[in-house]
């Protein structure tokens, strides 16, 4: 039981999902197994720094074919101004001519894939086992199968339909979510009943009850990997920048407030100054790490007027690449305002900062409903009938959690620690991921003697 395998990655493109499928190739890597990542070349220069055993993985890059829609040199949802991710997915589908070749050319055991939905058909033709690896949560990927009560499907207790996910949210988001997600929806779950093994990047402690539903749903076996990332900072390849390092070091413990809505984040330029002013009226210093949409060239044209002089002393607004898990880590940082999106529910919830969700897409609003009311360790911020969130609920929803009288802020505060003490106690997370690879090993292995 001790051969090694090989294991091709397929992920969407798409740094949110590059970097966890990059954690699991480390993960396999480790263990002295051979991956070959499939990716986009700009994202292939981004990544290097993260691949840890750069023998054994080989970050393999490929040139997207144009399509209708898809601007010239873009290549990962980062490059697109929208919310329009179909037209990478639909460029993603057009390699599959490129990957079969390699596929059958290297002739791996693996393929883990998650969103293209004709890579089980194709690993089946060639003989290699496909494994969709989920990276958003367990509840997300429910509703991918069961994207309503109406469809008739059976649903886990208390699982919401997603109209109601999406009460509250605008008729934009709504219409978006019911078109285009559903046809994402319906992919995925092709994928999903098609491929050999399910695996999702969540825990027992927390999904239990969604992942037994999925099992039963898909007729698979699925399996779990943790959270699949650095167990603490100190592994990571580097130290935090010296420039964010020493601005943050000139602040109080505790005392900071860190809003990021991440790579694949579409906010317009009213609703990028709310979020400034709403950070602005928390009185607390901060660092916002968004980019605005549309109508600027800058961060600083964005900017709401005399913003910069107001907050010079105490707050930065950056329009670029920030190395989040190290800023998180800071001693100064005590509130991490985010999207719930699946890197950054994980990389709240072992941290220990206070946690405020603004979900902009559809499985952030699940998760965000998951952690704020069911477990209750976050706060989400109020929305208005339209569907937009006001400088006013965004400062609320920071001083709930900040402010040291508050009886919301001290009661998420219990729960989050408690729920982070049981994901770090002393070889949780290791276990999920030794129990995940073993299991991948098995599989192999039965295939190779069958």
């Amino acid at each position: 039981m001790g051969s090694k395998f090989h294991a091709f990655m397929y992920p969407c493109f798409a740094f949110g999902h590059f970097i966890p499928y990059l954690h699991l190739a480390n993960k396999l890597a480790e263990k002295g197994h051979r991956i070959t990542f499939l990716l986009p070349k700009k994202a292939k220069k981004q990544l290097e720094s993260l691949n840890l055993f750069p023998y054994s993985i080989v970050l393999d890059p490929l040139t997207l074919p144009p399509v209708d829609g898809l601007p010239v040199g873009a290549e990962t949802t980062a490059d697109l101004s929208n919310l329009n991710g179909k037209v990478i997915t639909d460029a993603m589908n057009l390699l599959r001519d490129q990957i079969e070749a390699k596929v059958r050319a290297l002739k791996p055991d693996l393929i883990f894939f998650d969103f293209v939905h004709w890579v089980p058909e194709m690993a089946k033709e060639i003989g290699v086992k496909s494994v969709s690896y989920q990276i958003v949560s367990a509840a997300c990927v429910a509703m991918a199968l069961a994207p309503g009560a109406e469809l008739g499907f059976p649903q886990p207790p208390g699982y919401p339909s997603f109209k109601t996910v999406l009460r509250g949210h605008d008729a934009n988001l709504y219409s978006l979510f019911t078109n285009s997600c559903l046809r994402l929806f319906g992919r995925t779950t092709t994928g999903l009943k098609n491929c050999d093994l399910i695996a999702i990047r969540t825990s027992k402690e927390i999904e239990g009850q969604y992942c037994s539903f999925i099992e039963r749903q898909c007729e698979r076996k699925v399996l779990l990997t943790g959270p699949m990332f650095p167990e603490s900072q100190e592994k990571s390849v580097k130290p935090l920048e010296d420039r964010w390092n020493h601005w943050l070091n000139g602040f109080k413990p505790g005392s900071l407030v860190f809003c990021a809505l991440g790579s694949q984040n579409y906010i317009e330029k009213d609703q990028f100054q709310e979020l400034c002013l709403g950070i602005e009226l928390a009185g607390l210093p901060f660092l916002i790490a968004v980019k605005p949409l549309g109508g600027s060239s800058t961060i600083q044209e964005a900017l709401p007027e005399g913003f910069e002089d107001r907050v010079k002393e105490r707050g930065i607004v950056w329009g670029g690449w920030v190395e989040q898990p190290l800023i998180l880590s800071h001693q100064s940082v005590g509130c991490f305002v985010n999207h719930c999106g699946s890197g950054s529910m994980w990389e709240s919830l072992v941290s220990d900062c206070q946690i405020v969700f603004i979900p902009q897409l559809g499985d952030q609003v699940l998760t965000t409903r998951l952690l704020s009311e069911e477990l209750k360790v976050s706060v989400k911020v109020q929305r208005e009938d339209s569907g937009w969130f006001s400088k006013e609920s965004l400062r609320d929803a920071v001083k709930s959690v900040m402010d040291v009288d508050s009886e919301i802020g001290n009661l998420v505060k219990r729960n989050h620690e408690k729920l982070k003490e049981t994901l770090v106690r002393p070889g949780l997370l290791s276990g999920y991921a030794d129990k995940f690879v073993e299991a991948l090993k098995n599989e192999v292995n039965n295939r190779k003697s069958s």
